[in-house]
């Protein structure tokens, strides 16, 4: 008996039509569909929007199957994914369409989850997505992670044979993240680096945004391909554009408006953090424009520098809070009141959050932070 179609299971589980339409045109965004050649050219040829070309993919194609492995880590990625608020990831993707190995998330254990593990590889063998979080290591034979008695490189090696693409999630999996930094005493490498006969994509970041990791997923049950990627195998549609590039921050850095330190007003103004070393102008991700938490925030927004958690030797590229972190050729002769406009949005912003914080019972010195002096 053929398995049935993703919008069979999804009607069966009371989603009414009315939300399927919703549904397939929140995924036609998530996943960049727009921006797709291939979505573009599936639409054209058939006079359709991507959100009809989501539904029509998810009305003839069954679930696609994934396995999920966690090598060297600390399951922040999965941490992330599991407790976003979007209910496309916590309710529909994850928990209905894909995941079918997660030694985190699944409620088997030991014999019986290894079991599951094994009959989906082979039931799906050349279908399935192979999803890794954490770095593989490969000192005295991958020796320094282990599971269930046998090394992660034996472990991923096997589960990549017969995958149909692999999806390295986390900066861990992507370059090696912070098992890899100096002196990389377990022998860290990227999944790429040993993965070399199956496409390989990285969705670098620590964590990954969730929104980014189930974006790929569902390119690939849609369109049954790959996202188009950067020379480091990053999605284009997710990793082409800096974080300074969309920064609410950004007029102030064009202005020459500085924070000095973390605690005064220019700093709580939303003036740019570059001088206290913000990696935002040379780090590609998406966090300035899907933020976190349905468009939430992120960390630049919230007061905090980018560490540049998408980039390859993050950990040791010249440490944090430690200057800036590149030059920039930037136009320098930038209307004041357009960084003002921006400072008094994001200032709007933090005030609305110190607000909630007050609700929830959070003291004043916890939601704002003290005033210090002028810069």
């Amino acid at each position: 008996m053929p398995d049935k179609t993703i919008y069979q299971q999804l009607r069966e589980d009371g989603l009414s039509r009315r939300d399927f339409v919703k549904f397939c045109g929140l995924l036609s965004g998530m996943i960049g569909l727009e921006f797709s050649a291939a979505g573009k050219a599936l639409g054209a040829a058939a006079g359709r929007a991507p959100a009809d070309v989501v539904a029509q993919a998810l009305k003839t194609k069954p679930r696609l199957p994934v396995i999920w492995l966690e090598l060297q880590d600390c399951a922040g990625c999965t941490e992330a994914i599991s407790r976003s608020t979007s209910p496309s990831l916590s309710n529909l993707v994850l928990n209905r369409i894909a995941i079918d190995y997660q030694e985190t998330l699944m409620a088997a254990a030991g014999a019986q989850a290894e079991e599951a593990k094994r009959a989906t590889m082979a039931k799906y063998r050349g279908q399935y997505v192979l999803v890794v979080e954490g770095s593989p290591t490969v000192f005295q034979g991958g020796a320094f992670c282990t599971i269930g008695g046998r090394s992660n490189l034996e472990i991923l090696k096997e589960a990549a044979e017969g995958a149909a693409a692999v999806i390295a999630t986390g900066n861990c999996a992507a370059f090696g993240g912070l098992p890899r930094a100096h002196p990389n005493p377990t022998g860290a490498h990227a999944v790429m680096d040993i993965i070399t006969d199956k496409p390989v994509i990285n969705i670098p970041g620590c964590p990954a945004i969730p929104d980014v990791t189930t974006g790929v997923i569902v390119h690939f049950l849609v369109l049954g391909t790959l996202p188009k990627t950067d020379g480091l195998k990053r999605p284009l549609a997710f990793y082409g554009h800096t974080i300074h590039d969309h920064c609410l921050r950004r007029p102030f850095h064009e202005a020459g408006r500085f924070a000095a330190d973390f605690g005064g007003r220019s700093a709580r103004e939303g003036w740019c953090l570059y001088k206290l070393g913000c990696k935002g102008p040379t780090t590609y991700n998406a966090c300035s424009s899907l933020k976190w938490e349905r468009g939430l925030s992120f960390p630049v927004q919230s007061g905090h520098p980018c560490l540049g958690c998408s980039e390859p030797k993050f950990w040791d590229g010249g440490g944090f809070y430690q200057g800036q972190s590149a030059p920039l050729n930037r136009p320098g002769k930038v209307d004041v009141g357009l960084a003002v406009g921006a400072g008094a949005i994001l200032g709007g912003a933090l005030a609305v959050a110190n607000r909630a914080g007050k609700k929830r019972g959070v003291a004043k010195s916890e939601a704002v932070p003290p005033k210090g002096k002028a810069e």
